[in-house]
């Protein structure tokens, strides 16, 4: 980083105080802290509505060195409230690039924080759990700070979703096309047609549905759910998804109830990490959160109906309880900690997974998800 960088002075939650310099927006900002493996995609990381409310450190050392540009962002703007590099490359070099990383941030008024031990705070984080956190280049007062950080709102407080959601329904076109037997200059025909409901939905996602051969329609999260079943009953749609999206999903109590009456209409659904989770509270599983939360591209995850191990994108801090099993079966889990990654409900067409097989950034070992969706939902 240049030598003429702003200081930026940061106060955790279990009292350490930290320097560092800065990039990206001026500001004060609190959030929670939590660390992403990923080894690229730092754009699609910063633009994935699920990290509203966190700050993201990477432990990818070097950061910015390809710039940005407007075809790898996974929304339409940057939710989280920063980044925590070890080294900002202010220098991007990349043929795609349309800009750099701190004019990025500073668009989307959102703080970047670098020549930081990065190690020091994955290792931190690793062993004392995902913390609330504030940032600052305004105030230098380590009181001052600590004063605002325990009057501030915490994470699992917010409903992060009103605000990533969006406000009108529209129809998405765009398709992923690779590994698909047609040719790039044409799209693929629409053999079904779903709702998704957008709690905080990547693009990635959209494109992969559409890539797969599903109509994509996307609501606000919300919706009613008598919509839906009349839109289902006169054969209008054939299923339902279920996003991934930001904070507790156990404060979604208006969306609970809504999907519980799609449950009980029979309605063939399928979800994605937050969509997952919705679905277990839905059917009486409550969540639990996890110690420091799964972020990066590289978690094996083991398909239990084909017992082969796949590398899968993860983002989250909520798992479902291993009691689920009374009334669904675990088609995935996480070779990490052995937490359930994947379900298959036994009495209803319903099925979902915690990590994300859109990748974006991260392998692509799971795309085939997409296309047990549409099965689902043409039987």
């Amino acid at each position: 980083m240049q030598g003429n960088a702003k200081q930026v002075w940061i106060y955790l939650e279990n009292g350490i105080f930290l320097e560092a310099k800065s990039f990206g927006a001026d500001d004060t900002s609190v959030g929670e802290i939590v660390f992403n493996t990923s080894m690229s995609g730092y754009q699609e990381i910063m633009s994935d509505p699920s990290y509203a409310g966190q700050f993201v450190t990477f432990t990818m050392p070097e950061i910015g060195n390809v710039g940005v540009n407007d075809q790898d962002m996974e929304s339409s703007s940057a939710h989280a409230k920063g980044m925590i590099v070890r080294n900002y490359q202010p220098r991007y070099s990349n043929f795609r690039a349309e800009s750099s990383l701190d004019a990025f941030l500073k668009k989307h008024n959102i703080m970047g924080i670098c020549d930081m031990d990065t190690r020091f705070l994955t290792k931190m984080i690793r062993d004392e759990g995902a913390m609330m956190m504030i940032a600052s280049t305004k105030i230098s007062d380590k009181d001052e700070l600590k004063k605002i950080l325990d009057n501030s709102p915490r994470i699992e407080d917010v409903n992060y979703i009103e605000q990533v959601s969006t406000k009108i329904s529209y129809k998405h076109e765009n398709a992923t096309y690779a590994e698909r037997d047609f040719k790039y200059s044409e799209a693929p025909t629409e053999e079904a047609n779903i709702v998704v409901i957008d709690f905080g939905v990547k693009r990635n996602i959209l494109n992969e549905l559409v890539g797969a051969g599903i109509g994509v329609e996307v609501i606000p999260n919300d919706f009613k759910a008598k919509d839906l079943i009349a839109k289902y009953n006169s054969q209008e749609i054939d299923g339902v998804f279920l996003s991934n999206g930001p904070g507790d999903p156990l404060v979604l109590k208006k969306e609970q109830e809504q999907i519980r009456k799609l449950i009980d209409a029979k309605i063939p659904m399928f979800g994605i990490c937050l969509g997952h989770q919705l679905l277990s509270i839905s059917h009486g599983y409550d969540t639990f959160k996890l110690k420091f939360g799964h972020h990066g591209g590289n978690h094996p995850v083991k398909n239990m109906q084909t017992g082969l191990v796949e590398i899968t994108a993860q983002n989250h801090n909520y798992n479902v309880p291993d009691n689920i099993v009374e009334i669904a079966e675990v088609t995935h889990t996480n070779l990490f900690d052995n937490t359930i990654e994947g379900l298959k409900y036994n009495d209803a067409p319903i099925f979902s997974v915690q990590h994300h097989p859109e990748s974006s950034p991260g392998p692509k070992e799971s795309r085939y998800i997409f296309n047990e969706f549409l099965s689902l939902i043409k039987r």
